[in-house]
């Protein structure tokens, strides 16, 4: 978490801190997928796994460690695929670090009427205006939310905008993992 602040919460620290992972992988990455543990709880549950994380010489605040799996499925729809995801207790909360292209609000009156969706991609994909945004996104159990938004022309940690409304369909189907 080097370049989090430590007076932000630790929902907030945990987008920033996956928000930077993903910056140092550069762009043009698949989506990634996080599990959001307790720092605390690991650290007494699962002492051999935050040695390994380097947890050991964490503050004993609470706070929450991103824990990356596996690659996800790129022959499955990111929606479909989130449908199919169920996470164990000890997982207070998930993330997701997408990538997409985006208009200004003044480009929707020019999207053309009754294009299929490889259609719109394309045409988004080649509109002058589009913005490459790298999204991450975050929920808790508890219904909390954040996001950090950072597009590919200003990639500079100062230039990363965060807030808990910021992707709400997104964060909606996070959310949805955790229902019962």
């Amino acid at each position: 978490m080097s370049n989090t602040p430590m007076a932000a919460s630790p929902l907030t620290r945990a987008v920033l801190e996956i928000d930077e992972y993903a910056s140092g992988l550069g762009w043009d990455q698949p989506a990634r997928l996080f599990a959001l543990v307790d720092t605390a709880r690991l650290r007494a549950e699962e002492p051999a796994l935050a040695a390994q994380l380097g947890l050991e010489d964490e503050p004993a605040t609470t706070g929450l460690t991103p824990i990356e799996q596996d690659e996800l499925p790129s022959d499955k729809p990111l929606d479909e695929f989130l449908g199919t995801i169920a996470w164990p207790d000890a997982v207070a909360g998930c993330a997701l670090s997408v990538e997409r292209l985006m208009l200004p609000p003044s480009a929707e009156a020019q999207v053309p009427q009754n294009l299929g969706e490889a259609e719109l991609a394309k045409w988004v994909a080649d509109h002058p205006e589009r913005q490459e945004v790298r999204m991450t996104v975050a929920v808790l159990r508890d219904g909390s939310r954040e996001s950090a938004l950072r597009l590919r022309e200003k990639d500079s940690p100062t230039e990363v905008l965060t807030g808990p409304e910021l992707v709400p369909g997104l964060a909606e189907a996070l959310a949805a993992t955790f229902a019962a």
